[in-house]
């Protein structure tokens, strides 16, 4: 098995350093000539120093999104490889003999473990955004939210692996058509509880203290049948720089919200524009057509992985020390298999996520008319988050679920509304 390790760090080695030559040296993030001198180029609105940290920034991020997600695949291949996970079954039902406790405190290792083995990146990147003055989050504050990340994780994951394998233990053939169905009205659940329970325990929310901007967005959203009373704004100036605005929840529990920092940098026909942005997600039915995706992938995906963990198991489960499919010790496996498959699926996911936005973007310079105001508020977001506006193609393809600054603001260029000026 030591073999195996070697060649699976050694697999990891190269393949990091050959995207570190693509994204560093042989990828083209240049404006293209048509684009020069245009609203869409950034030497229009950003100084040479910020056109210097932008560049910077994007390409340490996105190689460190490239080197974390197969760093994923390899730890949960080690954790297997090197017969950790299986002692931490024996260890957990050493200590209980009842089923949920064991899967508890089996959970519990791996997560403190996850914890430790990803720690270095969560920290890079908090790192990245204060030294570029993306983040303004102190590091107590940081941890805090770090440690709330991990009780949320760690109590639905507990709740997902304990329906895994007592589905699993039911039935071996069909497990995974079992918790898919179940994972739907999960979701659901979640996203109607999320903007109410989950949001507020890392953010104040409070009612829009500018009551004349609130009406405003308020007729836009009876305008489009969205079900608010109010707006909501979020403390997030004490964390970051970049802006934000969205419609969260569902049903009864829908909530229009904006970052203050939004209100702070943008004027209010900038914010207007964000808003009908937002507001076109909901009534375009984009969140319904998000879920319709997910129930088809995740069928597709539940099946793939069940195919492949009984193969895996059948032909190197004793070389693995996995005892069964039942045996929790199979965990690792189970997660390593959907992140790949989430990383194979991702190009699609982002290319409809691309064109809902554009989508959206269309409907709110329809709506706002304003086309000043739109191109200068993707200008202010490119500058307050750093972002490449023509980042290179892999990078593109893996990581943007929105379309670029570039393709944004080019695109609002050539509107032509009655009234855009």
């Amino acid at each position: 098995m030591k073999k195996y390790i070697k060649i699976a760090i050694g697999l990891y080695v190269s393949i990091a350093s050959l995207l570190y030559l693509y994204i560093f040296y042989f990828s083209d993030t240049s404006v293209p000539a048509a684009y020069k001198g245009t609203s869409a180029d950034p030497a229009t609105f950003m100084d040479k120093n910020q056109l210097l940290l932008s560049e910077e920034f994007s390409e340490i991020r996105n190689f460190l999104f490239f080197l974390e997600t197969p760093f994923e695949w390899l730890f949960y291949f080690i954790l297997i490889g090197i017969g950790l996970s299986y002692r931490m079954e024996l260890s957990s039902k050493a200590i209980s003999t009842i089923s949920f406790f064991q899967k508890f405190i089996y959970l519990f290792y791996l997560s403190v473990l996850s914890f430790i083995a990803f720690f270095p990146f969560s920290y890079l990147g908090y790192y990245l955004s204060k030294k570029y003055h993306i983040s303004t989050q102190s590091f107590q504050l940081w941890m805090k939210d770090e440690m709330i990340d991990f009780w949320i994780g760690f109590g639905t994951s507990l709740l997902i692996v304990v329906t895994i394998y007592y589905l699993i233990r039911k039935s071996q053939q069909r497990w995974w058509l079992y918790l898919w169905m179940l994972s739907i009205p999960f979701m659901l659940f979640f996203m109607f509880v999320k903007p109410i329970i989950i949001d507020p325990l890392y953010n104040d929310f409070y009612p829009l203290k500018d009551k004349e901007l609130e009406a405003k967005i308020l007729t836009m959203a009876e305008k489009a049948n969205i079900p608010a009373e109010h707006v909501f704004e979020v403390n997030m100036a004490e964390k970051t720089n970049t802006m934000n605005a969205y419609v969260t929840g569902i049903g009864s529990n829908s909530r229009i919200v904006l970052w203050d920092t939004t209100l702070n940098k943008l004027d209010e026909d900038e914010i207007l524009f964000i808003m009908a942005h937002e507001m076109a997600h909901y009534v375009e039915k984009h969140i319904y057509i998000g879920i319709a995706l997910y129930v088809l992938a995740s069928l597709v995906g539940f099946w793939l992985t069940a195919k492949i963990m009984n193969y895996v198991i059948g032909r190197w489960g004793t070389l693995l020390r996995i005892p069964s499919l039942a045996s929790v010790t199979s965990l690792p496996l189970f997660l390593c298999i959907i992140s790949i498959l989430g990383f194979i699926s991702s190009p699609v996911d982002n290319t409809v996520s691309r064109y809902l936005e554009s989508r959206a973007d269309a409907y709110a310079i329809t709506m706002v008319q304003d086309k000043e105001a739109a191109v200068h508020t993707f200008q202010e977001l490119s500058k307050a988050s750093l972002s490449q506006l023509n980042p290179p193609g892999l990078v593109k393809l893996f990581r943007y679920s929105h379309p670029t600054m570039l393709e944004r603001i080019s695109t609002l260029e050539e509107y032509e509304g009655e009234d855009s000026k």
